[in-house]
């Protein structure tokens, strides 16, 4: 977790084969899962933000692969430390498509 600017963005191009300066957000972290980076191209540069955990770990969602894509909400979750597999999502209204 040493990696800054130019290593964040380099293994985002990498390991995660993603462009660094689309406007997604690149999580990173340490193999104890208490240190989070976040990388994002904001309009000026390179922005990263980070959390460390004095207790706990941060949980992943459930998979095998080298990375895992997750929606802004379950990030969210997962920074405030609550378990992703407990928490469930409500059934909202959906428009129909009418053609």
């Amino acid at each position: 977790m040493r990696c800054s600017f130019e290593g964040l963005s380099a293994r985002a191009r990498s390991v995660i084969e993603q462009d660094p300066l689309s406007g997604h957000l690149f999580v990173f972290l340490n193999r104890q899962r208490d240190y989070i980076k976040v990388l994002y191209w904001d309009d000026g540069g390179y922005c990263i933000w980070s959390k460390r955990l004095e207790r706990g770990t941060f949980e992943l969602p459930a998979s095998d692969a080298a990375h895992v894509e997750i929606d802004t909400n379950r990030l969210l979750l997962m920074i405030e430390g609550i378990s992703l597999e407990s928490a469930r999502k409500r059934k909202r209204f959906m428009l129909k498509n009418t053609d």
